[in-house]
């Protein structure tokens, strides 16, 4: 199918400022519409915690046996030195390390319980750690879709527009990576287009990718530049931050342990993720692979330590399970959740902050996408997560970003923010007067309390139609997916670029530039 250009002015000159949608509209896109303001969203309630201190410990004492008497394959010559200096097992001629349970447990003191990752606009600042929670963008799916235009690969335009839908909505708190990886721009330079994009069309804080010491380094110094600080600065205010997935089973990769060290050298925020499917690359007991995703995130988190103490970290659990017919990635199941809760507990055990994500392995937005996605969500807010990753966007198990589920995911989270606010328990939230006034056998729809209070007194979703089967069938009976198309079209219409000092542009644009002739990159292409 055909749709409409919303290319939004999508490849401008590098640097050169959009004015935004509509013309003459200076207000401000996120006041063009009726949404909750940007806040830091915080947990009231106690975690769930699923199983008993004993069980939680039982989990931690048999990672620690696996850090010391089967160890991890660290391929990376220059962090097995750093292991071995610290006083860790490393061994003429091998790539295994054994870590001694002191030593991880000396190192995993120095991390911080909470910190803030500071954005080029401070009111878009996030706190993590604590019963802080923040909301990030899908990251690193290599397909997009919508139902105008079908599925497709990943491609500039599309990231650019997702980067705008993140900066637009409130909710979202930060970019998640590149929300779709844009294959037209050849990968040698692609961080540098990305991230100059992510800098200049938002204001939020963003990712950077561990794939090699250029990405990294550059990668850092584009935060600090949209920033406008120093790096003695920077470096005591993380901007930026990285997800370190390690390669399980048990062994921690030469791009990821550079990414560890080059983010936590430079005080940026390092989130150690094993990606752990029940099953496949760990053992098919939940438990057992709680084990191995434990033993692996302490390692990593115990070397981020080792470069630089204090350095921000962050727990990452992504625990789940495969179908055991296919052998495919199953989100947003029974056993994804109860790894999620697990995940909370022990990172609250080791006083780090806790990440998470919105999952599901459904193709196409429709029950399943909705309901995978309720439960994983829930799960994170059960959990203490305090960084949702893949908040909005995430189908077809993470292979693709898909414009209807972005927005039906922001009224999903949008709810769930609405639920985490406090009820209000003042006299006149009370009502005894009203309920006096009604009486026995009235209504209250007409009064004053309720007049006075109805345009705000419920949270009023984006995607759910509460209107009647005959006013609903009359209007065309639009489905969920259909509302959720017509909406994001809407949305990124009324899209204006963030203001930026025009120095720190010229000089970001710059850098960039410099960057790009000397080749970015080296790639294997």
């Amino acid at each position: 199918m055909s749709g409409p250009d919303l290319s939004i002015e999508a490849s401008p000159e590098p640097g050169q400022a959009r004015r935004g949608g509509r013309a003459g509209k200076r207000r401000g896109a996120a006041s063009a519409f009726e949404q909750p303001p940007f806040r830091q969203l915080t947990i009231p309630f106690q975690p769930t915690e699923i199983v008993s201190a004993d069980e939680l410990e039982a989990i931690h004492l048999a990672s620690l046996r696996v850090l010391e008497e089967i160890g991890l394959e660290v391929l990376h010559d220059e962090a097995r030195a750093i292991m071995k200096r610290h006083g860790a097992d490393v061994r003429e001629g091998s790539l295994r390390v054994h870590f001694d349970r002191g030593l991880i447990m000396e190192m995993i003191a120095h991390c911080p319980s909470e910190f803030t990752l500071h954005a080029r606009n401070p009111a878009h600042n996030v706190r993590l750690g604590g019963n802080n929670l923040a909301f990030a963008l899908i990251g690193s799916a290599p397909n997009c879709s919508d139902i105008d235009r079908g599925r497709r690969p990943g491609n500039q335009q599309d990231f650019r527009n997702f980067i705008r839908l993140a900066q637009l909505h409130n909710i979202i708190h930060t970019t998640g990576g590149y929300p779709v990886e844009p294959i037209d721009i050849h990968p040698s330079i692609r961080h540098l287009e990305c991230l100059r994009d992510m800098a200049t069309l938002t204001d939020k804080v963003f990712h950077v990718y561990s794939l090699g010491r250029e990405r990294n380094v550059d990668g850092i110094e584009i935060a600090r530049i949209a920033r406008g600080v120093s790096r003695e600065q920077l470096l005591d205010e993380p901007s930026c931050l990285t997800i370190i997935n390690t390669n399980s089973p048990l062994k921690l990769d030469i791009p990821m342990l550079e990414g560890v060290i080059q983010m936590a050298s430079h005080g940026q925020a390092v989130i150690i993720t094993p990606f752990t499917l029940a099953g496949a690359m760990a053992p098919v007991t939940v438990a057992g692979a709680l084990v191995e995703q434990n033993a692996e995130a302490l390692a990593g988190i115990a070397f981020a330590q080792m470069v630089r103490k204090g350095a921000p970290v962050g727990y990452g659990g992504f625990t789940s399970n495969v179908d055991m017919r296919s052998g495919a990635p199953a989100f947003g199941t029974p056993e994804y959740m109860k790894a999620q809760l697990i995940g909370g507990q022990l990172a609250r055990r080791y006083g780090i902050p806790y990440r998470s994500s919105n999952t599901c392995a459904a193709n196409t937005v429709d029950a399943q996408a909705a309901y995978e996605s309720v439960f994983s969500l829930w799960g994170c807010i059960q959990s203490g997560t305090n960084f949702v990753k893949h908040a909005a966007g995430w189908l077809e198990g993470g292979l693709c970003c898909s414009y209807e589920k972005i927005m039906l995911d922001i009224d999903l989270l949008q709810m769930v923010a609405e639920f985490l606010q406090p009820l209000d328990f003042s006299e006149d939230a009370l009502a005894m007067e009203a309920i006096r006034e009604v009486g026995p056998g009235g209504h209250f729809f007409g009064s004053p309390h309720t007049q006075a209070r109805y345009k705000t007194a419920f949270y009023s979703p984006i995607i759910s139609d509460w209107r009647n089967y005959e006013t609903w069938s009359q209007a065309g009976s639009p489905t969920a997916i259909e509302r959720a198309n017509r909406l994001w079209k809407e949305r990124l219409a009324l899209y204006e670029e963030p203001p930026m000092d025009p120095a720190i542009r010229q000089e970001l644009n710059e850098f960039v530039e410099r960057r790009i002739r000397e080749g970015g990159a080296p790639t294997d292409f």
